[in-house]
């Protein structure tokens, strides 16, 4: 999110009266709400707010300062943004988002429903409210969508003279560059080269900025996260410009925006992994959490039955040597973390784009190794416990051996196939958790049971 002005913010002191602004809430007295929510932290502010009704929360939405309501909403999740502006009259909303950049403005109306957007979108000027609709035509996470669409930028024909005396003129030009050096375009909009701020200063006043123009490295409109990710791993700049197939300049990205964005992606895959529910906070709806949790929960039922079918193949086994059901869930609980750990690596490597679908061969190796050392002391520690337990070593060399092979078996999978869901498309960090989840019981279950039907006479 964008950084907004907040100069006007009284200092922090104390712990907030909530009973003080519980009272002016009632009145709908926007001076004492303002002084209440800016007499302490802007994380203290933000869950008093929260603690707040719905209707209470409205009331300040609609009544403080715009300032101090940017403070409040600017670290959520967009997602819950849009629905704390959905509540709000239009005209208000749009005053609110007015203290975001465009790109946040862009993302942040595109989780509104439909006809909350176009009423939203509809009170912004009409310049700015075709760069937002701009921005929305370009892919998630590509250039377009993360770029300032109005970059600052001059013709090489102007001199230096006349391009100091604007931004003179224009003292907040540079400040809403986020850092970025001006651009030099041709009469077609083309990018030319990029100016150095101390070139502008010491060149004499009647020089063109052809003259004084360095060559520009940009970037495509449609690069994706991974392309700008690498962009700035190779390069020490603040920003780069955005251009179309044509060469038009089209925008400005900057490096804290792309940094944002792939900080954002690496903790949502994070979320989905573990199975949880990206961007969701407990002052959402009721019946919206409940329907996204449901959603991802619902499927593992089917996984689940898959797996529960392997332990009815096996009953007479079980019926024989009840002990196993004590173990049957150590095993393949195990050999889940272990795999759960290769996951992790695996998706961190594909966002820092230090692997790709075409090593998964090289994962896999490095993996069965890890996965070789780990279930043999696993399975070694394991099965020592079962000896001891139940004094029976047969009993502790199948569980140990059936964890020890379990185990290489989960790092396979969880080095592996986020690997193969990337290469088809396929979102790794939502399918690789469930995939994971149910072959590791699967195989457990089948290693514990066989090699206990094997060993039958043994275990009796």
């Amino acid at each position: 999110m964008s950084d907004n002005n907040t100069a006007g913010r009284a200092q922090p002191h104390g712990d907030i009266d909530f009973e003080a602004l519980k009272a002016a809430i009632a009145e709908r007295d926007g001076l004492a709400m303002d002084a209440e929510l800016s007499s302490i932290s802007e994380v203290d502010a933000r869950h008093a707010f929260f603690k707040l009704s719905e209707t209470e929360q409205d009331v300040v939405l609609q009544g403080t300062s715009l300032e101090l309501i940017c403070d409040l909403l600017e670290p959520l999740p967009d997602l819950e943004i849009a629905l704390l502006l959905e509540r709000i009259p239009p005209s208000r909303a749009a005053k609110l988002l007015s203290g975001f950049t465009t790109a946040d403005q862009a993302q942040i109306i595109e989780e509104l429903d439909e006809q909350d957007a176009e009423a939203v979108t509809a009170e912004f000027a009409p310049d700015s409210a075709t760069e937002i609709n701009k921005l929305l035509d370009y892919p998630e996470n590509s250039a377009g969508r993360l770029m300032d669409p109005s970059p600052i930028s001059f013709s090489g024909d102007e001199s230096v003279g006349v391009v100091l005396k604007r931004i003179v003129e224009d003292e907040s030009a540079l400040d809403s560059a986020d850092g970025q050096h001006p651009y030099v375009v041709d009469e077609r909009g083309a990018l030319s080269g990029v100016l150095s701020l101390r070139d502008l200063l010491t060149a004499r006043r009647p020089t063109s900025l052809n003259e004084i123009m360095r060559p520009a490295d940009f970037i495509s409109e449609f690069a994706d996260l991974d392309e700008i990710r690498d962009f700035f791993d190779e390069r020490d700049f603040l920003g780069v410009p955005v251009a179309n197939d044509e060469g038009i300049l089209v925008g400005a990205l900057s490096k804290d925006a792309a940094m944002d964005a792939v900080r954002a992606r690496l903790q949502t895959n994070a979320e989905k992994a573990r199975g949880g529910v990206a961007d969701e906070l407990r002052s959402m709806p009721l019946l919206f959490r409940s329907r996204r949790r449901l959603s991802w929960l619902t499927a593992n039922i089917g996984l689940n039955i898959i797996a529960a079918s392997v332990i009815a193949s096996f009953e007479p086994t079980l019926a024989a040597v009840i002990t196993l059901a004590i173990f049957l869930p150590m095993v393949s609980d195990m050999s889940g973390c272990s795999g759960n750990q290769a996951v992790a690596v695996s998706m961190r490597e594909i966002s820092l784009g230090l692997a790709r679908p075409g090593d998964i061969f090289r994962v896999w190796r490095k993996e069965i190794l890890i996965g070789a050392i780990n279930g043999v002391v696993l399975g070694t520690v394991i099965g020592l416990v079962a000896w001891v337990w139940k004094g029976n070593a047969v009993l502790g060399g199948v569980i140990g051996l059936a964890l020890a092979v379990n185990t290489m078996i989960a790092v396979s999978i969880g080095g592996c196939v986020p690997l193969i869901l990337k290469r088809f498309r396929v979102d790794p960090a939502v399918a690789s958790g469930p995939l994971l989840t149910t072959i590791t019981d699967m195989a457990g279950f089948f290693l514990v049971l066989g090699l206990a039907t094997l060993a039958l006479p043994w275990l009796i």
